[in-house]
């Protein structure tokens, strides 16, 4: 295998029927359902996964859950609407906010980021987010909270291993309760639940177990981030999914993709992290993608704690 810039091109064609094949034997053959139910998101995953589902099993065998809760960024739903109009599937959307609350309150969590932050109050927005400069320069993957108070002012504060846990506990609570309004609205339908999690999210574990990680089927598991892309325009899916940043829209003060968790910029993220999957060498994947070997190899040590941080994500229960 050469490694070169093209080496993620895929034939989009070729690869929308291939996958479409594997959902139809997963719907008819293993599972023996007679549909999907997809989490529209807003987002470009959930976007080709119903693209898959539709041309798969038709456009009256796919339903659309769009699941915001009162943190939503509003434009999620405004894009899910109008990508499963563009697809003409049955949705509905649910408020999922009773559904957290019913786990943990919201005001026990502004209360722990108060106890963190003092100038927070209920109302304030707030997301935690990593360094994103890492092919730039050495930096230690500390989460920093960042409040963003009435008067826009941010203050910010590094976060320890345990809030930063607890922080992301909460955060969990919105994704896995998604997860429990799919399955009511999938075994209601005698359907399964599809995954949206793609090759790069899943290598580097990037997703909720339990949440966006506890579904019956993933179609894009496959596909890294550049090559869902690939499909995305084949599906011709609306420019404004395309076009928009990917969120995890799990924090009321948005926060990319990139600032979240992965600290590269999506441009060469996938090739560096193809590179590591195949063993390629720092100083050819240097040439390739014209970084620094200092670089690639910062990359590759990133990729390789997170794999191994997150390998309890990929794996079932631990059974005696």
């Amino acid at each position: 295998m050469k490694f070169n810039t093209d080496v993620l091109v895929i034939d989009p064609a070729q690869e929308a029927a291939r996958t479409s094949a594997f959902v139809q034997e997963q719907v008819k053959g293993q599972f023996r359902r007679t549909g999907i139910v997809v989490g529209l998101s807003g987002g470009i995953d959930s976007a080709v996964m119903a693209e898959i589902a539709v041309h798969a099993l038709g456009k009256d065998n796919v339903y659309g859950l769009i699941l915001p809760e009162k943190e939503s960024n509003p434009i999620s739903s405004e894009y899910a609407r109008s990508h499963a109009e563009k697809l003409d599937i049955e949705y509905r959307e649910i408020d999922i906010t009773p559904t957290v609350e019913s786990v943990v309150a919201y005001q026990a969590r502004d209360e722990f980021i108060k106890g963190l932050v003092p100038e927070y109050s209920p109302g304030c927005k707030y997301n935690i987010s990593l360094p994103t400069d890492l092919l730039e320069r050495d930096s230690f993957s500390v989460y920093v909270l960042q409040v963003q108070l009435p008067d826009g002012t941010i203050k910010r504060k590094r976060l320890k291993a345990d809030a930063f846990r607890t922080i992301t506990s909460f955060a969990n609570i919105k994704i896995r309760s998604r997860m429990i309004h799919l399955y009511a609205e999938a075994e209601r339908r005698n359907c399964i639940v599809a995954g949206t999690t793609n090759r790069t999210e899943l290598i580097l574990g990037d997703f909720c177990k339990y949440g966006d990680g506890g579904t019956d089927i993933e179609a894009l598991a496959h596909l890294y981030k550049n090559q869902v892309y690939q499909l995305a325009h084949y599906y011709k899916v609306t420019p404004e999914i395309i076009n928009r940043s990917p969120s995890p829209d799990t924090f009321s003060l948005p926060v990319s993709d990139q600032e979240f968790f992965f600290r590269i910029p999506f441009d060469k993220l996938d090739l560096l992290l193809f590179a590591w999957e195949h063993s390629i060498s720092a100083g050819e994947t240097a040439e390739v993608t014209r970084l620094s070997e200092e670089a690639v190899k910062r990359a590759f040590i990133d990729f390789t704690t997170k794999n191994r941080t997150t390998a309890h994500l990929r794996e079932l229960p631990h059974a005696f």
